[in-house]
């Protein structure tokens, strides 16, 4: 059974404000894209990550990841998270054409519990095609129009916050970006189009994605207080 990862880390991130790439803003001086890497090698579960860069970055990237082991490369990415979705699936198979299970990772949730990546591969080695960790929706949801009236109160205890990894047999996930059209921010809507099935497993609040300095802020503390027990 031979796993592998891929991390769409191409994104500017505009809404850190960091002046850089947002998988290369540092939380207790290492990139985020550094300790995501890390918490999917430390499942102990996959074989080969595939980090699709800013275009510009690559070499820089690679330096940065080689500390991490041969099992890890690095390619160029997109313009959306879509495109460097392929690009990192197709690189992965040059190397790895008979892999099972791919996993699709955002650097933005850098500090997954690598239980949550076992849960996801475990899933689907199980037989379920597709899986995404979930959190139950803590607060009320509205729904609202163009306009911004509310329309509609969706019962929240039907409703779940997903995270990442989400895992897929490798087959599956080329036909749903294959029958793709435009660009997507969550794989597994890729394959909820396809009408297949999506399974769960519990995630994490450390999933939480990293998008504004609040959450950075957030990071910091919570490693910090990791780093101090």
């Amino acid at each position: 059974m031979t796993v592998v990862a891929l991390v769409p880390a191409a994104g500017r991130g505009e809404r850190l404000g960091a002046g850089r790439p947002k998988a290369l803003v540092p939380v207790r001086g290492e990139p985020l894209l550094t300790h995501a890497v890390r918490g999917l090698l430390a499942s102990g579960r996959v074989d080969h990550v595939v980090v699709a860069a800013p275009p510009a970055e690559v070499d820089q990237v690679a330096d940065l990841l080689r500390p991490l082991g041969p099992a890890v490369h690095v390619v160029a990415g997109g313009g959306e998270r879509t495109d460097s979705v392929r690009l990192a699936l197709d690189a992965a198979l040059t190397f790895a054409p008979a892999a099972d299970v791919v996993l699709v990772h955002d650097a933005a949730r850098a500090f997954t519990p690598p239980e949550v990546v076992r849960a996801v591969v475990d899933a689907v080695v199980g037989g379920a095609p597709a899986v995404v960790p979930v959190l139950p929706v803590a607060d009320t949801v509205k729904q609202v129009d163009a306009d911004g009236r509310v329309v509609g109160t969706p019962d929240r205890s039907a409703l779940r916050a997903v995270q990442t990894p989400q895992g897929f047999a490798v087959d599956l996930l080329r036909r749903a970006h294959a029958a793709a059209e435009g660009a997507a921010t969550d794989d597994a809507g890729l394959v909820e189009r396809l009408g297949e099935p999506v399974a769960t497993v519990p995630g994490h609040p450390w999933a939480m994605k990293v998008t504004t300095p609040f959450d950075l802020a957030v990071a910091e503390a919570v490693l910090a207080g990791e780093e101090g027990r």
